[in-house]
């Protein structure tokens, strides 16, 4: 008994010791993470989160996409067969193989005041979805409260998450651009995905995405009820009509393997529809510091031609270091043209003189923002802000109106915008040179964003215990370099906070190596080889 009592003591003994290591192993733990927030110490890794093709269910095989490589798929080797190329001064080698592209990219910035957004937030107007563009660059500000929790605890990505979900939903909505191709045949040719009954006279409504989007499978719990499927359309109902009276053709009920947006699973009794197609948009980054947040969506179609992706997060706040306020930059290269991206809170402050302290956040931001790149070819891509082609610089800069209240209320009441650039402290610094030299920026043809009473149309002000805030163009999107075309510089009306959303679309021209004038080069250079 005394033997057993022994050993049962010393394995008490030996479970409290293991108990007080993990203890102490979970404090240093913490206590590494808090330090490294506090001091803003990014991981070499550039940790941040991304889509693959496991997050969301699809039909076809997933495949391992890796964008801080070199972009391609494990299974593209076979179609895409650009090399990747070394940057070079030489315009002549790009002459000889590069060819140019167009992308359309849509930036956003939004401060949020650490507001949540309820499940059925409409933010289509902010994404521009009406125009759908082939990158959406999204950063907000204050998406967690700036409290002394948030700012000095650990971080809460929660917040973070349903906004994506928000952004998720949004690209999820938008629709595939319709087919340019038109059939005049009499009559149409029999659709394959349609009963006899219901076909269109116009091909728009056969092959298009468009006519997948609203399936209904009818229940058939009757005696001598059959399955069946009705497509509804809710364009062009007049235009249909009978086949079977103009052809007499009827084509079998589609087989479910054909629809490739949905599938029909039965729970319950009843038929529940689940969208099972792959999105149309992913989500190849999302990086969050503190309230700074920047999210980076593509077209799937673009993601494998999206390489040398690379985060870095600079703390300008609290001590100069805490991330309170600063910038989390996003460096990638699209086809072979490296793009950075950033999204910034800067210092805040009414008086006069304040401005000074935005220009020395931004400066620092140049001084301390460094990418380092994943890839074999690491020594010859872009480390800095200023060694990129493209950039675009978005956020609340916060730079404010150098006119008082009442002459600020004043000249908005009249609209007139050009005397409020005038004595725009961020306008008056960029034309002297002081900060951004060499940016541009669209024409500010609408309302300063801030600062308003929550979900109203009102500035704060009128409110006595509120205090008198000057409205102020706070919210901003730049941009440097050149084949970057502006098509829109404008605010959304979306009231969650007391900022106004504001976005900027681009026309961006983008280098891709061209095959067949590499080939041609190649053909020319052996048959002067051979005459030889």
């Amino acid at each position: 008994m005394a033997v057993v009592g022994s050993q049962s003591r010393r394995a008490e003994m030996n479970w409290a010791t293991i108990c007080c290591s993990a203890f102490s192993c979970l404090q240093l733990y913490w206590a590494r993470l808090v330090i490294r927030k506090w001091l803003n110490v990014s991981s070499f890794d550039s940790d941040y989160s991304a889509d693959t093709d496991d997050d969301r269910l699809s039909l076809s095989g997933s495949q391992d996409f890796d964008p801080r490589s070199s972009g391609a798929t494990k299974d593209d080797d076979d179609t895409d067969d650009c090399p990747k190329l070394r940057r070079r001064n030489s315009e002549t080698f790009r002459v000889q193989y590069i060819d140019t592209q167009a992308v359309r990219i849509c930036a956003g910035t939004w401060n949020v005041g650490g507001r949540v957004p309820p499940a059925d937030l409409d933010i289509d107007g902010w994404l521009d979805t009406l125009e759908p563009a082939d990158i959406y660059v999204l950063g907000l500000q204050e998406i967690v409260p700036l409290n002394a929790g948030n700012i000095f605890g650990i971080e809460d990505a929660q917040p973070a998450s349903e906004w994506e979900n928000i952004i998720r939903d949004a690209l999820d909505r938008v629709r595939p651009r319709k087919p340019k191709i038109l059939c005049h045949s009499d009559p149409p040719s029999p659709s394959m995905f349609k009963p006899y009954k219901e076909v269109s006279h116009n091909v728009h409504d056969i092959v298009s995405e468009e006519s997948l989007t609203n399936i209904e499978v009818l229940d058939s719990t009757n005696d001598n009820a059959s399955p069946s499927m009705q497509i509804n359309s809710d364009s062009q109902r007049d235009e249909r009509f009978s086949y079977n009276e103009r052809v007499g053709l009827s084509w079998p009920e589609p087989p479910l393997k054909l629809l490739n947006q949905y599938v029909l699973e039965r729970r319950g009794g009843a038929f529940k529809s689940l969208n099972l197609r792959k999105p149309a948009y992913v989500r190849i980054v999302s990086k969050q510091m503190v309230g700074v947040f920047l999210t980076v969506w593509v077209r799937r179609s673009l993601r494998k031609h999206i390489s040398n992706l690379s985060v870095s997060t600079v703390g300008v706040g609290i001590m100069g270091y805490i991330g309170n306020k600063g910038s989390v930059s996003v460096s990638m290269s699209i086809y072979h043209t490296p793009f950075c991206f950033l999204c910034s809170h800067l210092s805040s402050g009414e008086k006069d003189t304040d401005h000074q302290k935005r220009n020395d956040d931004v400066r620092e931001i140049h001084r301390r923002t460094l990418f380092h790149p994943h890839s074999s070819s690491a020594s010859v891509l872009p480390r800095s802000i200023r060694d990129h082609e493209r950039v675009i610089w978005l956020g609340d800069l916060n730079y404010r109106i150098n006119l008082s209240y009442e002459k600020t209320h004043e000249l908005i009441a009249r609209k007139e915008w050009q005397r409020l650039l005038e004595n725009d402290q961020l306008s008056n610094e960029m034309r002297k040179g002081n900060v951004f030299e060499g940016w541009s920026e669209g024409v500010l043809c609408f309302p300063p964003t801030y600062k308003y009473e929550i979900d109203s149309e009102n500035y704060i002000g009128d409110d006595p215990e509120s205090g008198k805030r000057r409205p102020a163009w706070c919210d901003r999107i730049i941009w440097k370099g050149k084949g970057m075309k502006l098509l829109s510089y404008r605010r959304n009306e979306i009231k969650l906070s007391d900022h106004r959303p504001v976005t900027a679309t681009f026309l961006a021209e983008v280098e891709v190596l061209s095959p067949w004038k590499l080939q041609r080069a190649l053909a020319l250079t052996y048959a002067e080889i051979q005459s030889q």
